[in-house]
Order: structure tokens, then C-alpha cells, then sequence
């Protein structure tokens, strides 16, 4: 990964991190380097696992398991490769020592628990392959269309155990019609049609020719000035500056940035990953104490909820599936980021296994965020205000319809979110009201079908150290009586999760539950655990039937809460391979042995996202929809960690209270608030 800025003006004057010994190069989680895909390519091909069909998958980092990490000891490189010899379909998982520049392990992938994800050159290879079809053109002269016509979405296929795709490598297709080049096919759908294709054999099996629909005919072309109408002319310009440069520090792979330290590395497959997440804790002589150790969103499914026979199967896994971090956005200043920002380019390996780069692949920033705390004492006269401002770490990537961007907030209290931000364009479908209420009309005769957006980040924990447990906490209502004469009573239940099996929970918000994850072994200040708090949105999980075939492949999506005890291998909430995986995979296995989860090393993995019943406003591109979480200190520290905070005379600016009054008399800008109109309550001018 390398690192590229975009600043107004000044640099920051050196900070206790540029005093820092630089980052080893020997780390074993570093993000990948150019000259290493070129390393672990030319390993493989001397070892005879690369042939002119040879593509590469995926390469990324084979992370070492979290104890040898974390004992100092000098680890080996070693990078973990998923082949595909697109002539015969054989497929390899290796892992390669660059350490010892040879392969350590192949394992041969027979297709029994799931193939490797889908190639962009399978992707590109459809429209010819279709076009050599007499089905194809016939079932779309039906249709009044021709294939010159239409626009293609190969998708991936999932498992139903039909037995004609038993050995295949299956890819289904779905078709939209164009008007003209740049039109926007998806205001177009050719809906009741789907072609099964064998990728290997290169040749469509079956053709699912349902029902003629009229193809909608309003064109969706939102980037066009005659359907965006006349500009919105009285908005003025926003500037964000900061004179003297960002607040925080980069060096090689390590952030600095307030009380937080952090690594951060790039992945094809779970995109942005955050390493060793800390907080300088003052109270403790200044003592980084480590909060989680990694954290990603390691899984993401879009089920659908379209019954009909040529759209029962869509659901789309675009992390195990699409290996969605190899489409990430190259951001751009004042578009995707807003402010003082350095970028981070990603170094990824393409098809052929050569190093490519995307340039802008990360965005960090700081953002202003309101009021961090603030008091008017009607005793003493102090009139306290400090700001909060938050880290920004975040990408954006584009699979097919779909743009997403992964947001990482840090903030100067010691809480951490991450939200997801959804928006692109909606996965469209003929509107038939007689087939069911399964999907929103949103233009004349368009449909768009009822699905779900269900994201797992996996937070590997280490809460003061790897000694964790979990803690459900519950709010409880208390019965009027005994000690509780004037029922205005009330408490909370806090219940240890022990095993695996009691790991697997659900959010409940008529109780306010939250998970604490507490350290078995160390207690702060007033005797009580160190912990930080996970707090869920608690929006539906699975809303497919429990016995079907999604609910069986994404196992992790039917709980909002799944607790395990630390693996190495256990990398993916749906498993290591997901592509037409039968199912039964990745957590559900994972917490099969029941391991214990108390006082051990263990990992949260929380499924979060919205249920979207789409819009008529969702249409022709959608407003960006918002789905977090958060982990808040709980006991973590022994006061308010933001009490250091500066004020901002201290930072420079001018500090006047004439003519305002406070709630029980004037004050005078001596008494501490040191803001000037508006830039502590409000940050900007004042009117």
C-alpha cells in the first residue's frame, strides 16, 4: 500500500508518533507489495501451476495465526493464491512462502463445497457465448428485441441441487435491453428470461423462457440534464480547511491520529481492514492498550425476494462470490472525500497474476462532528464546551447495479463505528402486480424487487488483551411492590455467554440489549471489568424461510450475533469458498465443536444491514441508505477520556460572548469556553 495526499496548504508540525521507529517491512500482515505478486506468481508458475489458461482469483496475505503475531517473533511471508485453469475448470488453493520463495501448500478444489469466485474474463466472455445461441436469438425475437440489443448481467448461479448443473461452472444470465449506446439498461428489464451457462464448456444448458413481459420503455438515464431538470442554483459552496494540515500521521502501513494507533491494509476480497486498533491511554502513563486486533466486513449477501422462475435464485455473496475489494473506486478530491485527505492507493493482482494499482483506493480525513461535551454550571459560573471531531477511514466499491461505501469512524471519545453507505442503481424487474407482492413499482411498468443488503464485519477482539468474554446486557422493567412501592423501578440483567452455542444471539431493542465484551482478567479503577460495548441496530436478519437454500449457504445472516473462539482459519462467515457452495459453511460450522468463549481469544462477528422495500424516490439512482454499528467504552476507562480535549481559543481561535447570556446570568469568554460565535456550538459563521 502506498499512500498518496491531497492537502490545501501546510503540513502538521511533527507529532509523538514521528518519533516512532519505522514500520518492519518484515511484518507478516502488511498489505500486498507490487514486486510481491510478481514474487508469487513467478513461485507458482516454477512449480507448473500456471499455464496460459491459468487465471489468478484471488492473492492476498495468508495471515499468521494471531499468537505467533502477537509473541514478536520473526514470521514468514506467506501469500495465499486461488486458481482457475479456465480450459478444464481445475482449480487450486496455494499458499506461497516468499519467505522461502517456494510453494508450501496446494490443495486441489473439486467443486464439492463450493468453487472459486468469478472471473471478470467469465464476466466478458457471456455476450459472445449467448450470441452463439438459437435459443437466445429466438427467445428474444419473442420479445420483439434482438441480441444487438441488450445488455447482459451474468450472475452468480448459487447451489439448488439441480442435477443438471451437478460438476458445472454456472453462471445465470439475465438480460436488459439498451435504446441506444449509452442508455441505461436498467430502466429496461427483458424479464421471465434467464440462460444457465456451463463457463467450462462455454455453452448455454437451459434456457428459462417463463413469460413475455412488455419491456418498460421510460428511459432511467440519470446523469442526463433533460431528466435531472434545471440545477439547484442556490446552494453555496462548502470549504473545509485546516491551515496548519490533518491531525494525524502516516508511516508505511501505521496511522496515528488523537489517542488512536492503527495499521491498515487492503484486501481483494474484504477490501479495507483494520489492524491492531489502540488508544494512548493517559490515566495509564500513556500505555497503548489494544481494543481489537482486525476488522472487516468479511461478508456481504444481497438476497432477493422474487419467487418467479427466472428470478428465484438471485442472491449475490459479493464478497465470497465477486471478491468485491478488486472493484474499489479510485476516489476523487472534492467528490468522494471532502476536506484535508490523504489517500492510500491499493495494490491488487489481476487475472493474469500481475501487480495492478488502484490509485485513491482509501480515503482518510478528519470531519468536524458537533459537540463532544458541554456544560453551563449554574453554581460555579464554568461555561465548558469541547468539540468532537472523528478519523474518517473508508472506501467505495461498484459491484454491478450496486456502489457501496465502508466508513470507519474514530472518535476522540473512544468510540468506534462503522457504517455502511448504499446507494447506485436498483436491480430492476417487469412489474406484474398479478404475480405477487414481491417487488415496488417505481416507473411505469418497472419493478423493483423486494431484497436485502446483510453485511458481516468480523471483529477480531482484544479488549485489553486476548483474556475476553462476552456479556449480554438487558434492560429490565420491575413489578410494582416490596422496595418497589411507586413502580418507578427498574435495572438490567447481565448474562455471561459461555459457549459458541450461546454466542449465537439476536438484538433485541425493546430491551436495549447490548454486548459487552469485558476482559476476564483486568478490572478498572473501581474493581470492575474493562470492556467496550457492541451496539446493534437491530434490523431483520434473514427474512428467507429457515429450510432454504440461501438460509443454508448464508448461515450467518439468520443472527445478528455470532461469538467463536479465535481460528486461524476461520476467515469467512459463509466459508472459504462460497460460489456455488451447497450450504452449511463458515459459522454454522465453525460453532459446531462449541467451543468455549469465555476468558478466551474470540471473535465477534455481527450481521447488520437493511431490508429494502425500493421506492418510487429510489428511482432512477438511489439516495445513499445508511446501515452501523458502534463499540462504545464501557469501564474501559476510568473517567471521561475526552476531558483533555483542547478547547478552541487553545487552537487559535478568537473567544467573545458579547451580548450573550447565559441561563442564570452573563459570562465572560475567562471563564473557559474560549469559542468564539459559532465555532464551538456550531462550527462555521454565525448570522
Amino acid at each position: 500500500m502506498t499512500t498518496t495526499s491531497a492537502q490545501h496548504s501546510h503540513h502538521a508540525s511533527p507529532s509523538p508518533i514521528d518519533t516512532l521507529p519505522p514500520v518492519r517491512r518484515d511484518d507478516p500482515l502488511r498489505g500486498l507489495a507490487a514486486d510481491e505478486i510478481v514474487a508469487t506468481r513467478e513461485i507458482l508458475a516454477a512449480a507448473g501451476l500456471v499455464r496460459e489458461s491459468t487465471r489468478f482469483v484471488y492473492v492476498g496475505v495468508d495471515e499468521p495465526a494471531k499468537a505467533a503475531v502477537l509473541s514478536g517473533l520473526e514470521l514468514p511471508r506467506v501469500i495465499r493464491a486461488l486458481l482457475l485453469d479456465q480450459a478444464t475448470g481445475a482449480s487450486h488453493d496455494a499458499r506461497v512462502s516468499l519467505t522461502a520463495r517456494e510453494v508450501v501448500s496446494v490443495e486441489e478444489i473439486d467443486g464439492a463445497n463450493g468453487q472459486v469466485p468469478i472471473l471478470d474474463v467469465e464476466f466478458e466472455a457471456i455476450y459472445d457465448l449467448l450470441g452463439r445461441e438459437e435459443d437466445w436469438h429466438a427467445a428474444l425475437a419473442k420479445r420483439g428485441i434482438t441480441h444487438e440489443q441488450v445488455a447482459l448481467a451474468p450472475l452468480s448461479a448459487g447451489q439448488y441441487g439441480f442435477e443438471s448443473e451437478r460438476g458445472r461452472r454456472v453462471i445465470r444470465v439475465l438480460a436488459f435491453m439498451r435504446q441506444y449506446e449509452q442508455d441505461h439498461c436498467w430502466a429496461h428489464p427483458v424479464d421471465g428470461l434467464c440462460a444457465y451457462v456451463d463457463m467450462v464448456e462455454g455453452r448455454m444448458f437451459e434456457l428459462v423462457d417463463h413469460k413475455v413481459y412488455d419491456i418498460p420503455a421510460e428511459g432511467g438515464n440519470f446523469d442526463d440534464p433533460e431528466v435531472q431538470g434545471a440545477p439547484l442554483d442556490t446552494l453555496k459552496p462548502i470549504s473545509i480547511t485546516q491551515p496548519e494540515g490533518p491531525s494525524f500521521t502516516v508511516d508505511g502501513d501505521e496511522v496515528s491520529w488523537a489517542n488512536w494507533r492503527f495499521s491498515l491494509a487492503f484486501d481483494a476480497r474484504e477490501g479495507l481492514v483494520l489492524r491492531r486498533i489502540r488508544f494512548v491511554d493517559a490515566d495509564q502513563g500513556g500505555a497503548e492498550r489494544d481494543i481489537v486486533y482486525r476488522a472487516s466486513i468479511a461478508e456481504m449477501v444481497v438476497p432477493y425476494g422474487d419467487p418467479s422462475p427466472a428470478r428465484f435464485w438471485q442472491n449475490y455473496f459479493d464478497t465470497g462470490e465477486y471478491v468485491f475489494g478488486r472493484y474499489a473506486n479510485s476516489l476523487v478530491l472534492g467528490c468522494d472525500c471532502l476536506g484535508e485527505i490523504q489517500y492510500l492507493d491499493a495494490t491488487l493482482a489481476d487475472e493474469l497474476g500481475n501487480p495492478r494499482v488502484i490509485p485513491n483506493a482509501i480515503c482518510m480525513h478528519e470531519e468536524d462532528y458537533g459537540t463532544l461535551w458541554k456544560h453551563t454550571d449554574i453554581y460555579t459560573g464554568s461555561n465548558e464546551v469541547r468539540r468532537q471531531r472523528r478519523l474518517v477511514i473508508s472506501f467505495f466499491t461498484t459491484v454491478g447495479n450496486y456502489d457501496y461505501g465502508f466508513y470507519w469512524y474514530l472518535y476522540l471519545d473512544g468510540t468506534i463505528e462503522c457504517e455502511a453507505k448504499l446507494t447506485g442503481v436498483l436491480f430492476t424487474s417487469a412489474y406484474d402486480p398479478e404475480a405477487g407482492d414481491h417487488a415496488s413499482e417505481v416507473a411505469p411498468g418497472l419493478g423493483a424487487p423486494y431484497h436485502q443488503h446483510l453485511f458481516s464485519a468480523r471483529l477480531d477482539m482484544m479488549v485489553d488483551g486476548v483474556a475476553n468474554a462476552v456479556d449480554e446486557v438487558d434492560a429490565v422493567r420491575l413489578p410494582m411492590g416490596e422496595g418497589n412501592e411507586y413502580g418507578n423501578a427498574f435495572t438490567k440483567r447481565t448474562t455471561r455467554l459461555r459457549t459458541e452455542s450461546e454466542g449465537v444471539r439476536d438484538a433485541d431493542l425493546a430491551v436495549g440489549r447490548a454486548w459487552h465484551i469485558v476482559n476476564t482478567e483486568k478490572q478498572n479503577r473501581l474493581g470492575r471489568p474493562v470492556a467496550y460495548e457492541l451496539l446493534a441496530q437491530g434490523l431483520p436478519t434473514l427474512m428467507a424461510d429457515p429450510e432454504s437454500v440461501i438460509a443454508k449457504r448464508a448461515g450467518f445472516t439468520r443472527n445478528h450475533l455470532w461469538v467463536t473462539r479465535y481460528a486461524q482459519d476461520e476467515r469467512y462467515p459463509a466459508g472459504d469458498l462460497v460460489n456455488q457452495n451447497p450450504g452449511g459453511d463458515g459459522l454454522p460450522r465453525y460453532t459446531a465443536a462449541d467451543r468455549s468463549i469465555d476468558g478466551e481469544d474470540i471473535v465477534l462477528w455481527h450481521t447488520f444491514g437493511p431490508t429494502h422495500f425500493p421506492r418510487v424516490e429510489d428511482w432512477p439512482v438511489m439516495p445513499v441508505d445508511y446501515a452501523k454499528f458502534t463499540l462504545k467504552p464501557y469501564g474501559f476507562f476510568n473517567r471521561n477520556p475526552a476531558l483533555n480535549v483542547p478547547s478552541s481559543a487553545s487552537m487559535g481561535m478568537a473567544c467573545h460572548t458579547e451580548g450573550a447570556e447565559g441561563a442564570h446570568g452573563s459570562h465572560s469568554g475567562d471563564a473557559g469556553c474560549g469559542c468564539a460565535a459559532g465555532t464551538c456550538d456550531c462550527s462555521g459563521h454565525a448570522h
